[in-house]
């Protein structure tokens, strides 16, 4: 990176960076927001937490069931 690249803010804490994205991939996240900048320096900062693990429906464990009762206890 350049330094003429980074420009720091005054108003706010932030440091203005300027990155080179894939197309499809600025397209993936321009339907979630307006502002991409939000949503890379959210996933840097689950990344640098180590927040890497996914929760989405293909990933978690499902509660076993418990178990059925042999034919014909349905209803003691």
């Amino acid at each position: 990176m350049t330094e003429s690249a980074i420009r720091p803010e005054q108003p706010s804490n932030k440091v203005d960076v300027s990155i080179q994205l894939d197309v499809d991939l600025l397209d993936q996240i321009s339907h979630l927001t307006s502002d991409p900048s939000k949503v890379i320096e959210v996933a840097l900062r689950q990344w640098l937490r180590g927040g890497n693990r996914k929760d989405d429906d293909l990933t978690r464990t499902m509660p076993r069931n418990p178990p059925v009762p042999p034919r014909g206890e349905w209803n003691d």
